[in-house]
């Protein structure tokens, strides 16, 4: 019998139980986690976590992350108990249609939740990316006296995080940026799904996070409040490192199943509820029972963050009538403002200057950006001289990732979610699959996060068909709410940076490796077109009776060949630019019919990628021109010519589409 004789004691038995009962309503979760994890949730909430319960976004809160997404039992129920915007009616409604309570913690839909996590590793790489942001800004405008940015971002990670290979590489650049305001709390509690971590799992994990340079600490009792509180103390008072605090817990504590990879991911069922229930002399037939002098002793955090919030705006209106000026910049950063007249930054490529890759322009743009919005930070990995994401005056604003793609792409989803920052970060576009799971995570969350792809085809050339991406645009176009661009020439990069800016949530760009030219057209034509995804960069002088349809350096070709088809085969044709299928969606029928008449059936694609998709915008007797296959080690031109993207072979499927519609 483990009676809660202390108050301390009962609000963790009401956590711990709070969360059995949702998994047992739902016959569906997690409830190991909770029954192990509640004590260091508790004192972590309690005695440390500085936050505002009736305000969520507060800006100065502390942030925390349940990186094990799968005990969100844990969180809902330390949500509702601090007195956030959860009732118990959510709480009974766990994992259910339409609830706040989904089966892993969703941003944006339950308050007081940071990030959406659920793939194992993605929430630590994300808490790495709050606590940059943290000290970013922190370093920018904090003056002595005025701390205005001052907060720590705590999560809970679980031997899964550890195990994922985005943690380790987000742990080496913690450790090596010195985010000295960054604390996890390591549920070791020994179980996975397939059994005892002894199965696959058995380094010095410690020793490991200590080689990262973070500090480390071991609680060997996860019952042990007090020893909890004294680790999580001496954590916050080591400033030069981040820290990782092991904690020995028993899965499922208290129940039958105790130790037992059976209450990892399935109900205890109601026996042993029952016996559960018993064991912590709890009243066995009520449910989702709370306390009165729990809840008034835990719902204190509202009160407690309300006077916190209060003191902050203070602080900050004094800081303000000391330093307006970064008080007005600091706003502007933190409410996601984009500076007056930004817009005119924006470089206008003279189509005399010669062909310019599509790479080298996003370079130029961005370093012109960079000097009027000056929260612009990002890099890429390892690849900058590359990708050309460097800002040459960017100062500390150039973020080195190394060779870490997994970890940069999750990094920045948690810059953008902290706010203040506007993120990028750069690679070739065939190393955007280790990225994918933050790419996806991010469109699901909606974050403003800009994604630089560059060598976007087969013209990478000689590097050969592991760095020639193929199906990477159609498999980036698969994921919703992402938004992906492939421009044309230097004015058409101008123009989806713009896009980007102005998103509402994470965008791609599909950049050449070689030289494109500079497409002679009014630049106000081009701003409107890339800003409906689609648009006719070049017109039949007679009625069109067949269209090409292009993305990036392919546009060019399509011109090419339209010259051929019009001047010497006698076929009106039109050529349309359609950087983005996502936006050019988007846009109301009307203008989609007008870009591509339904009369007009002969329709030709061409795009140095995979066909997949594709046939929705020519239609089930048009042609695709693409490339199904892995590429080859050759020049670029050649691997070109050799795959069909050649004005002849444009030609020759162009006119072989009109005869057949014409038939």
């Amino acid at each position: 019998m483990m009676q809660a004789d202390t108050m301390d004691e009962r609000c963790v038995t009401t956590i711990r139980l709070l969360a059995v009962d949702m998994v047992e309503r739902a016959k569906s979760g997690h409830p190991g986690l909770p029954l192990g994890a509640a004590p260091m949730a508790y004192v972590l909430w309690r005695r440390h976590f500085r936050h505002n319960p009736s305000h969520p976004l507060w800006v100065n809160r502390d942030r925390f992350i349940l990186s094990a997404g799968h005990g969100s039992a844990l969180l809902y129920a330390m949500l509702h108990l601090t007195g956030y915007d959860l009732s118990m009616e959510e709480l009974q409604n766990f994992r259910q249609w339409k609830s706040k309570t989904p089966g892993h913690p969703e941003y944006g839909l339950t308050p007081g939740v940071e990030c959406t996590t659920g793939p194992l590793g993605q929430g630590f790489a994300m808490g790495v990316g709050m606590a940059l942001a943290e000290k970013w800004l922190a370093e920018r405008f904090n003056r002595p006296g005025f701390p205005v940015i001052d907060h720590y971002t705590f999560g809970l990670v679980s031997d899964g995080d550890l195990m994922e290979g985005v943690a380790s590489e987000a742990a080496s650049l913690a450790g090596h940026w010195k985010l000295g305001k960054l604390i996890y709390l390591y549920d070791d509690n020994h179980i996975t799904i397939e059994g005892d971590t002894a199965l696959a799992f058995t380094e010095d994990v410690l020793a490991r996070f200590h080689a990262y340079g973070w500090h480390t600490e071991r609680v060997t009792d996860g019952n042990n409040l007090e020893a909890i509180d004294a680790a999580i103390e001496r954590a916050k008072k080591t400033a030069d490192r981040p820290s990782l605090i092991a904690v020995r817990t028993l899965i499922g504590y208290g129940s039958p199943k105790e130790n037992n990879p059976a209450c990892h991911g399935e109900p205890l069922g109601p026996e042993a509820l029952r016996k559960t229930k018993e064991s912590y002399g709890w009243p066995v037939e009520a449910s989702f029972h709370v306390p009165e002098e729990v809840r008034q002793s835990m719902g204190r955090a509202v009160t407690e963050g309300q006077h916190r919030e209060e003191q902050w705006h203070a602080l900050l209106a004094r800081y303000a009538e000391a330093y307006p000026e970064d008080a007005a910049l600091l706003n502007q950063y933190l409410t996601g403002t984009l500076p007056e007249g930004w817009e005119k930054a924006l470089p206008v490529f003279d189509p005399s200057k010669g062909p310019i890759a599509t790479r080298n322009a996003s370079g130029t743009v961005l370093n012109a950006l960079a000097q009027v919005i000056t929260n612009l930070l990002g890099g890429s990995a390892d690849l900058a001289p590359s990708n050309k994401t460097f800002l040459t005056q960017g100062g500390d604003r150039n973020l080195h990732f190394g060779v870490r793609e997994h970890a940069m792409g999750a990094i920045l989803n948690g810059m953008a979610l902290h706010g203040g920052l506007r993120p990028y970060g750069g690679t070739f576009l065939v190393f955007a699959d280790y990225m994918r799971p933050a790419i996806r995570l991010a469109a699901i969350m909606k974050t403003k996060v800009i994604y630089i792809f560059t060598h976007d085809s087969i013209g990478v050339g000689e590097d050969g068909p592991t760095h020639q991406p193929v199906e990477h645009l159609a498999s980036l176009r698969a994921i919703p709410d992402l938004t992906v661009l492939r421009p044309a020439d230097a004015n058409e990069t101008a123009a989806a940076w713009k896009i980007a800016l102005e998103a509402e949530g994470p965008v791609a760009l599909a950049l050449t490796r070689q030289n494109v030219p500079v497409l002679n057209m009014d630049r106000g034509r081009i701003l409107d077109g890339v800003a409906k995804g689609a648009y006719v960069v070049s017109e039949s002088a007679e009625p069109a009776r067949l269209i090409l349809i292009a993305t990036g350096s392919e546009v060019h070709l399509a011109l090419e060949a339209q010259k051929v088809l019009e001047q010497e085969k006698g076929i009106p044709t039109r050529v349309v630019s359609m950087p983005s299928w996502e936006i050019f969606e988007r846009q109301e029928e009307s203008y989609r019919n007008a870009v591509l008449p339904p009369d007009i059936r002969a329709r030709c694609a061409v795009e140095a990628g995979s066909t997949m998709g594709w046939h929705r915008w020519v239609g089930t007797q048009g042609a695709v021109i693409g490339i199904d296959r892995f590429g080859a080690s050759a020049p670029g031109s050649v691997l070109m010519k050799h795959f069909g993207f050649n004005v002849d072979h444009v030609v020759a499927t162009a006119l072989a589409v009109a005869a057949r519609v014409d038939a």
